[in-house]
């Protein structure tokens, strides 16, 4: 299976069913029990670490620091991805503007909705301008609202150029999505648009 320069992928299927680990695999953390796979051309076995460098990843928990502002938890994360200082000015300015957290950039982490949450979490995991972007249920716990504005800013990702990778539990993100994978148990049962697995899903024993 291959996804695409600039698709917006989506990995659904249950709790338990293997998201969570196959997505850590592609970005490097887990090592695979067999097989390979390439991720930006590198193998995720044998490169990792250049692996890293070309993508962004998000959690389900991503690892926002409460005690520190808006603005300093983006500091932080371009720290830890080395991006040069003299093109920090720039970025901010523009993830702040486009995450709608430019009037919160003082405000604490721990202070913010958990719309804003994830949507910093997002601004952070795209500091260092990645090539592919890993999402692990970016909306979950998220209210309606919130999660129509988060997949806005995806769109936008998209018109730049960036792969997104996404995983979902909620059919009707799926449906935004160029393809979608469904899987369950570890294993991969179909793959296809959203539009093209609505007509063979009844042919699909789960």
């Amino acid at each position: 299976r291959q996804v695409s320069r600039g698709e917006l992928f989506a990995l659904v299927g249950p709790d338990g069913a293997g998201k969570t680990t196959t997505m850590r695999v592609l970005c490097g953390i887990l090592d695979p029990t067999s097989g390979d796979a390439r991720v930006a051309g590198h193998s995720i076995l044998k490169e990792p670490e250049r692996i890293k460098g070309k993508i962004g990843y998000m959690s389900q928990r991503f690892g926002l620091y409460g005690d520190l502002t808006v603005l300093e938890n983006l500091l932080f994360y371009a720290d830890l991805f080395e991006v040069p200082r003299k093109e920090l000015p720039k970025k901010i300015e523009r993830l702040l503007g486009f995450s709608n957290l430019a009037p919160f950039k003082d405000r604490l982490a721990q202070n913010l909705s958990g719309g804003m949450k994830q949507k910093l979490g997002l601004a952070c995991a795209l500091i260092h301008t990645p090539e592919i972007l890993f999402l692990d249920e970016p909306t979950f716990g998220v209210d309606p609202i919130s999660r129509g504005e988060f997949w806005q800013i995806l769109y936008g990702l998209l018109k730049e150029g960036v792969t997104l990778f996404v995983s979902t539990a909620y059919m009707d993100e799926a449906e935004r999505c160029h393809r979608v994978g469904l899987l369950y148990r570890g294993r991969l049962l179909a793959c296809d648009t959203p539009d093209r697995l609505k007509e063979t899903a009844r042919d699909l024993i789960l």
